[in-house]
């Protein structure tokens, strides 16, 4: 199984309401590919409202979401990705690892059906 990194914008400045919607935007985007017969990674999910524990910068969690891309096959990159620092660092991290980075829906069914195949 082909395993999909989704790459998303996840922090907000206006508010938790709409860090929520951009975690239930990645969420929609990891159940998707699972339906298609992959397997996500969503960093969404993962640390979700972890915000401001104690003992953990930003850093942490930016250099923990390239630490688990690097073991993945492809990277989703989710509507509004580009408004998110970590998310464009996430694309080209993928690129300078040669890996496949995907933006539409097609793209993960094309991605996975190819992988099928091979």
């Amino acid at each position: 199984m082909k395993v999909i990194y989704i790459a998303g914008k996840y922090r907000d400045s206006r508010g938790a309401w709409f860090i929520r919607q951009n975690i239930r935007a990645a969420e929609q985007a990891a159940q998707f590919v699972w339906q298609q017969g992959g397997v996500a990674l969503c960093p969404h999910l993962n640390t979700a409202l972890f915000d401001g524990l104690p003992g953990c910068a930003d850093e942490v969690w930016l250099r923990g979401d390239l630490e688990l891309l690097q073991r993945c096959d492809a990277v989703f990159a989710i509507e509004h990705w580009r408004d998110s620092s970590g998310a464009v660092a996430e694309v080209e991290h993928a690129r300078a690892l040669n890996l496949p980075v995907l933006f539409t829906y097609n793209d993960v069914i094309q991605f996975l059906v190819s992988a099928h195949a091979a």
